[in-house]
Order: structure tokens, then C-alpha cells, then sequence
């Protein structure tokens, strides 16, 4: 069985993404690792060059500045790494520049590749997701955070990523899938005030359909942290490659968890999912089989 990573990047210093963070935590997974690094105005590129590894191939892209609407540009960047991935692959390996996988992982995501490889229903495996917010302290629990997301695909180009890359299709359809036992850290949302709001003003070019409300909040110097619906204290642990990161970012933002801020209609499917663990009337992107 052959695994290829893949993953594109761009303004990596700029943004303050943990992409090697994210790239190193599947090097393990993965029997090579292909990076499509955009055209950026910072160090990227000598970012990736540094990781030690000889499975990482770097390949260079120009975004598309006249791709502008709903985060498109992540999606036709994407499909160009995963078009990347040779053919004698039997599974691409997906992450983003802020995910990370936490290494007590690495087993049974190959095993649960392994197990489906010749079951060619399986168009790719689901994992589970934790959001961190703020600081390292915090994930968001509320139904804001999707839960589950493709993150391993089959080595089939008719398969291509889909709206801002969040998940892939066929054709428009949604991926026929198994869950593994494993959880992806997302960590796009742990930054000073600052640097949070630098990377959203950063980014708005590629989102052009942009609310009167969203302006007013890209038109100030800091990130409200504070305004967010529901949030718990993590108990857990963080991947290995990620705790240099933590330990030199000093980060100080304290949030009040106990503040619920759910209309009742989302309050009582919050309830239902805390008491069950089911998520009633939730978007699924894919399809479990």
C-alpha cells in the first residue's frame, strides 16, 4: 500500500500557519509528501525546505488573482497538488496548513487504509475534528465547527476538492466513506488578536461575497476572541511537533467558558448532542457507509 501526502500553501510566515507542523505530523502516515507552494511574498518555501525529510517534493504554483469568489482559489489549488499525486498510489493523504495530526494516530490510519484498499466502494476515510480557539486551552463545541471532514481520498482524479477545500466530491456527488479512530487538530484559530486579524485582512481577497457585518469586523486592529457561542477547556494532549509552537507562543487570551450564547433552537440541539452524542440535522459533506 502507498500513501502520498499532499498539501498547498501560500504567505506561511505572513499568516503564521503551522504548515510544518501540519507536514511533519504525517510524514509517519505517509510514503511521500507532495507540497504545491503557492506564489508568496514571505519565506514559504525555504520553510519547507528546511524539514528534514527526503520524502517532501516541493512543486511551485501561481494563484489565479481573477479567482476571487467563496474561497474557490483553495479548491483549484488543491486539485492541482492532488493531481500531483502519481498514479501508483493508493490513497492521498490531505491536510491543511493549520491541521495537525496528533502521532498516537499513526496506526490506525494506515491500518484503517490498509483494511479498505481494495474496497473500492470506499472513496475515502472520515476523521474526527477538534477546533482549538484562542489559546491551546480552548475548543469550540458547538454545531459552528464541522466535526467531521474527508481527509484521505482515493487515488482517483475524478475525485476533486470542493467549494473553499474544506471536502472533496465526484462529479457533485458526495464521497462514499469509512471513519477512522483519529482526529485531526485544527488550529486556524489560535492566534494573538493581532495576527488573527492580520490573517483574516489578509485573506479576504479570496472571498469577495463579503457581509456589510464582515467589513466592519475586517476594519478593526484586533480579533474579538470573545465573540463566540460555545467553547470547552481541552484536557488532552497536543502533538508532539506542535509543542515548540506552543511553548514559544505566548499566548493570554483568557475566554469565559460558561458563557452560552445559542438561540433556543440551538441550545436544545446542543443539549441533545452533549446528552446523546448524536448531532441532529447536521450537514454531512460525505457519505458514511
Amino acid at each position: 500500500m502507498k500513501i502520498t501526502g499532499f498539501a498547498i500553501i501560500k504567505n506561511a510566515v505572513l499568516n503564521d500557519y503551522p504548515i510544518v507542523e501540519a507536514i511533519t505530523s504525517i510524514l509517519p502516515v505517509v510514503d511521500e509528501m507532495i507540497v504545491l507552494a503557492g506564489d508568496s511574498d514571505d519565506d514559504t518555501e525555504q520553510l519547507i525546505r528546511n524539514i528534514q525529510s527526503d520524502k517532501i517534493r516541493i512543486h511551485h504554483s501561481v494563484w489565479d488573482p481573477a479567482i476571487k469568489k467563496g474561497g474557490e482559489i483553495l479548491a483549484v489549488e488543491t486539485n492541482k497538488a492532488f493531481d500531483l499525486v502519481p498514479a501508483d498510489s493508493d490513497w492521498a493523504f490531505y491536510i491543511q496548513g493549520d491541521e495537525v495530526v496528533h502521532e498516537k494516530y499513526h496506526a490506525v490510519i494506515r491500518q484503517t487504509a490498509e483494511r479498505y484498499k481494495d474496497d473500492k466502494r470506499v472513496d475515502g476515510l472520515l476523521f474526527n475534528y477538534l477546533h482549538f480557539y484562542g489559546t491551546y486551552n480552548y475548543v469550540g463545541d458547538s454545531r459552528r465547527w464541522y466535526h467531521k471532514e474527508v481527509r484521505i481520498v482515493r487515488n482517483d482524479k475524478t475525485i476533486r476538492s470542493y467549494k473553499d477545500a474544506q471536502g472533496f466530491r465526484r462529479n457533485g456527488e458526495k464521497l462514499k466513506v469509512k471513519p477512522v479512530d483519529a482526529y485531526v487538530y485544527h488550529y486556524g484559530w489560535v492566534k494573538t488578536p493581532q495576527q488573527m486579524m492580520k490573517k483574516h485582512q489578509n485573506l479576504r481577497q479570496y472571498w469577495t461575497d463579503e457581509t456589510q457585518k464582515t467589513e466592519e469586523i475586517l476594519s478593526k486592529d484586533v480579533f474579538d476572541f470573545t465573540e463566540f457561542d460555545s467553547l470547552e477547556w481541552f484536557t488532552g494532549t497536543h502533538p508532539a511537533v506542535m509543542q515548540p509552537r506552543i511553548q514559544s507562543h505566548n499566548l493570554t487570551t483568557t475566554l469565559d467558558i460558561s458563557k452560552k450564547n445559542f438561540s433556543f433552537k440551538e441550545r436544545l440541539l446542543y443539549w441533545v448532542e452533549k446528552k446523546t452524542g448524536k448531532r441532529l440535522f447536521d450537514f454531512r459533506n460525505y457519505k458514511i457507509i
